[in-house]
């Protein structure tokens, strides 16, 4: 596909990275030439030091032949007229970055308007990752998902004892037909392989057909799991604790929102009528504790410091509330967080690029795709001849570790796979990966011929 990138942010510079791999011709449009050149000396694509506003820019580029345009700068209005522009061009996709609260209160409109096929926002994303969790105390609805004859559920360790201290290998002798796909422990979801082990406080999620899986789910199901939280605390009156505030009083929840900037208490005191809104330093323990922090069901941490927000996590743990979540920007704290304890840990960028990267996989060979708490992703797709590995047995594919096959449908029958396992042309693939595997799931699925 013929893809153009306006915005060489973090934002844009991730989405590269992950369809430079595949068969695309990835072109980034950025006024900034520094960033364009280091770009370009990292990843094999063509640049253009230009502003992507103009006309003459997006013609430059032959729009009326790309596939999908992503309009990422760090300004809405720009993405806005970019992506409209180029829809107005001939562009046969147009995706657009938008942030601001105003925009998203207008957002039908906007994108009709506009001519936009695709709105992302980050701050949203974020927010609708953590509300799912909170709000339906599963990070699976219902706490199973289904497509075709394949199923997976999650389960704590605690309600399956005897998986314990167990290998994977192991596993298969206790639960032959069934595959273990992924470990949340600590918060942080691990792919795990054969002498991986699965400890106690995990959560697992398992795979099979969906008779057998609808079986493990009656066996394992806490119906506590699904009672609603009453009452949350969230540091940071940005755009995420806006956004989560908003959805959370939504949903009945009581809501205390802690901001240190007085004058955007004021304006979410003006715009959050069911929440309260406390102008204080989240960071003074003493006063969350004033805030009665040890009564709350859960903590949210979103803050624009990745400190303030992992230690302000380990706060709330030591204090034992049940549900913490920190927002964490910078990948290398996830060491860190595992040793933690927190319960749930997003990266914004992860969660964005991967939203991203479903709606332009969408159109051409993802079934369905969806994120566990915003860490990993399950996606279906379809072998068709021109892919690499057709023919070969899984075990030949050289799979990174942060992927695997959890099924493949072929024709009426589900194969949870094995290393001897071959892909053939038109099998339905059920992948699993980690947000970091996005990009080596692309160079997987690429043609043979490029």
């Amino acid at each position: 596909m013929n893809i153009v990138i306006v915005g060489a942010g973090k934002l844009g510079c991730r989405v590269s990275e992950a369809l430079v791999v595949g068969d695309h011709a990835i072109t980034v449009i950025d006024r900034n030439e520094k960033v364009l050149r280091k770009l370009s000396q990292q990843l094999e694509l063509m640049t253009i030091n230009d502003d992507g506003r103009k006309i003459s820019t997006l013609e430059s580029v032959n729009i009326k032949n790309v596939d999908y345009l992503l309009a990422c700068t760090d300004n809405d209005e720009s993405n806005i007229v970019i992506a409209s522009f180029a829809k107005k061009l001939g562009c046969s996709h147009v995706i657009a970055r938008v942030r601001e609260p105003e925009h998203m209160n207008q957002f039908t409109f906007i994108k009709n308007a506009m001519d936009i096929d695709h709105i992302v926002n980050p701050d949203m994303s974020i927010t609708v990752e953590i509300y799912k969790y909170l709000a339906e105390k599963y990070t699976l609805s219902n706490g199973i998902f289904t497509s075709g004859g394949f199923a997976m559920t999650e389960f704590p360790t605690r309600r399956f004892p005897s998986l314990s201290g167990l290998t994977m290998s192991e596993v298969n002798e206790v639960l032959p037909e069934i595959l273990i796909a992924a470990l949340s422990r600590n918060g942080k979801i691990i792919v795990p392989h054969g002498e991986d082990k699965i400890c106690d406080g995990d959560f697992i999620y398992a795979v099979g057909n969906q008779e057998q899986i609808q079986e493990l789910h009656q066996q394992t199901r806490e119906d506590g799991k699904y009672t609603n939280i009453h009452k949350v605390m969230i540091i940071g009156g940005g755009k995420t604790g806006y956004y989560l505030a908003q959805k959370l009083s939504a949903f009945g929840a009581t809501v205390k929102l802690v901001e240190r900037n007085i004058e955007r208490c004021r304006y979410l005191s003006t715009h959050l009528d069911k929440v309260m809104v406390l102008h204080a330093d989240g960071t003074d323990i003493d006063l969350l504790e004033e805030e009665n922090l040890d009564e709350m069901d859960a903590f949210v941490t979103a803050t624009g410091y990745d400190e303030e927000n992992l230690l302000l996590s380990l706060s709330a743990k030591q204090h034992g509330i049940d549900d913490v979540i920190a927002k964490v920007s910078h990948e290398n704290y996830m060491g860190l967080v595992e040793k933690m304890g927190v319960d749930m840990v997003l990266n914004p960028l992860d969660i964005s690029a991967s939203n991203i990267l479903r709606y332009i996989q969408g159109s051409k060979r993802v079934l369905s795709s969806f994120l566990i708490q915003g860490q990993a992703q399950i996606m279906e797709v379809v072998a068709n001849s021109k892919m690499r590995l057709i023919g070969k047995p899984l075990k030949e594919l050289d799979l990174p570790k942060e992927i695997l096959f959890v099924a493949i449908k072929r024709g009426d029958r589900v194969i949870i796979p094995n290393g001897e396992t071959t892909i053939k042309l038109n099998d339905r693939l059920t992948i699993f990966t980690l947000l970091s595997g996005l990009s080596k799931v692309e160079k997987l699925m690429k043609t043979k011929n490029r």
